[in-house]
């Protein structure tokens, strides 16, 4: 049984559930004015940790023969047995069910639009196979997160938060970038579609690095629209240092530091942008 959660926990890779949870608990918080009542902090974590799970597994559902042509992802859950398609169908009908029960939890209008977010989850995959702008669509698709946890507080929507909105579109599609230059030959290759198989890598780390200049002053004009304080903006200075850092990891002839500038320097980014905020309202 333990193996059988651990490989589904794989597959979707859970821990990258860091990336976009701090960002909708952001949303939430400047949504209620501070701290969100523990029933919706509840259902939002359900909805963001199931939905993101349906979106994972029919990813790997609909790109299982191109990850089992890639050298890099050969050895991902379906390509290699330990997860079949059956089970993994299973996972994500159970997951898209799951959260649109706690879209009904949350509030009338989170529910009306769940089948609309999970559309877009579904839908990513194929980007991939016209676009090059696909790092732009998963950026859209994993930034729902903040507007759905602003409708989840306050039951409709404020045009503001579309401002944080597409601060985590830049930072998603920024770092998707880079993470897609490791499969850049691959992609050629195999007729995909990526800003590093159509740019080369020097001009894909300048866009990556365009990305995230973008996604710092989004989230500053976030706090200017707010009104947030010292803190949030102490924290911003924090996020422009790891942004950097992160981007003198991955050089055009070295890939080498790509897993660090992708899994650490990310989450570190995301928390504090979270935690800067908590501490802003919890002090102010």
């Amino acid at each position: 049984m333990v193996d059988r959660i651990t490989a589904y926990l794989r597959m979707i890779k859970f821990s990258h559930s860091v990336f976009a949870l701090p960002f909708a608990f952001t949303s939430a918080i400047i949504a209620a004015g501070g701290i969100p009542e523990l029933r919706k902090i509840f259902w939002i974590t359900v909805a963001m940790v199931s939905g993101r799970s349906a979106a994972m597994g029919m990813n790997r559902l609909i790109d299982r023969r191109i990850d089992a042509e890639n050298p890099r992802t050969k050895d991902r859950e379906i390509p290699a047995g330990k997860v079949s398609v059956r089970e993994a169908t299973v996972f994500v009908v159970i997951s898209s069910l799951i959260f649109i029960f706690s879209a009904f939890m949350l509030n009338r209008l989170c529910l009306i639009l769940s089948p609309v977010a999970l559309a877009v989850f579904f839908i990513y995959p194929y980007t991939k196979r016209f676009t090059h702008l696909s790092h732009i669509f998963l950026g859209l698709a994993i930034s729902g997160a903040t507007v759905g946890a602003w409708i989840a507080i306050e039951g409709k929507i404020d045009p503001r938060i579309l401002i944080l909105t597409g601060g985590v579109i830049f930072w998603l599609a920024g770092f998707d970038i880079l993470y897609a230059l490791q499969d850049m030959e691959f992609d050629r290759k195999a007729g995909l579609h990526s800003i590093p198989g159509r740019f080369g890598p020097r001009k894909s780390l300048i866009l990556s690095r365009l990305f995230h200049l973008a996604t710092w002053i989004l989230l500053a004009l976030t706090g200017f629209v707010f009104g947030l304080g010292y803190i949030y903006f102490g924290g911003l200075l924090v996020v422009g240092m790891l942004l950097l850092y992160e981007h003198r990891l991955v050089k055009e002839d070295d890939l080498s530091r790509l897993d660090m500038a992708f899994f650490n320097m990310n989450g570190y980014i995301s928390l504090t942008v979270f935690f800067a905020t908590l501490f802003d309202y919890l002090v102010s």
